[in-house]
């Protein structure tokens, strides 16, 4: 129809062709040379997905498994529970408290004030078993360092959002968060806004961030090794988003 509005699209582009990242490397240069090689480049209002793994990588979170020395209650428990007492202290040592304990799991609170298992920490797809994965020291200022890095050499402005695999209470199944955010705001408040009746919205607030890294992930897959997405089409106004916006006051949480 002539003049007629064109329907809202979101474009999902997986980079492929990353190596796989080791400590020092230029994130930056390996996403905007893998971006332009399969000829998709970065463009204005693009906004960057990628996995917290390629950046703990990055970062020199990629630890050894050795580099952790079990404490007696980390002895007690991987005892208990046939569990790795090295993996267990890293668990114990990234975390600012255990919030439940049961059937071997460890559901903690990270120093970023997320609450998951096992504090983030991951063996899978870092180089061996002798090998763990931790969360980035401080996953918002990643992404703001990313951000700027990509517009020094792309040109372009670029939101970025750094994700994570969470599971959720009362579902089953896991999806991609978002734990690190720059150049995005990771809410959307419509409270005091009209819905189609003409009602006034009291609390609905969409946490667009999150959507987004979980629309990503159907894109990486776990085993395809597509760690970044560009997100291209999805509108917003840039800004000077923080994945502590995300983080519920634990006085407004009805399940402390």
């Amino acid at each position: 129809m002539i003049g007629a509005m064109a329907p809202p699209e979101i474009r999902l582009i997986g980079i492929a062709g990353l190596p796989r990242i080791e400590e020092g490397d230029d994130l930056g240069a390996l996403i905007v040379e893998a971006a332009r090689a399969q000829e998709t480049p970065l463009q204005q209002g693009d906004i960057l997905v990628l996995t917290q793994r390629i950046v703990s990588a990055s970062e020199g979170r990629i630890l050894p498994r050795a580099h952790f020395e079990p404490s007696p209650y980390a002895r007690a428990w991987s005892e208990r529970w046939e569990k790795d007492p090295h993996v267990t202290e890293a668990v114990l040592s990234e975390s600012v408290r255990v919030v439940r304990q049961l059937r071997g799991v460890l559901i903690t609170e990270t120093r970023h004030g997320l609450i998951c298992a096992n504090s983030g920490v991951d063996c899978s797809n870092v180089g061996g078993e002798e090998w763990l994965s931790l969360l980035p020291v401080d996953p918002d200022a990643s992404c703001r360092s990313l951000c700027r890095r990509l517009h020094d050499l792309a040109g372009e402005r670029v939101a970025v959002i750094m994700t994570d695999t969470f599971g959720r209470p009362w579902r089953n199944g896991q999806t991609n968060i978002a734990i690190g955010v720059s150049g995005i705001a990771p809410l959307r408040n419509y409270v005091g806004l009209p819905d189609m009746d003409g009602v006034e919205l009291r609390v609905t607030e969409i946490c667009i961030a999150d959507e987004l890294a979980g629309a990503a992930e159907l894109v990486m897959n776990k085993l395809d090794g597509i760690p970044a997405v560009i997100v291209r089409g999805y509108r917003f106004e840039p800004a000077d988003g923080a994945s502590a916006e995300i983080v519920r006051d634990p006085e407004l949480d009805l399940f402390p």
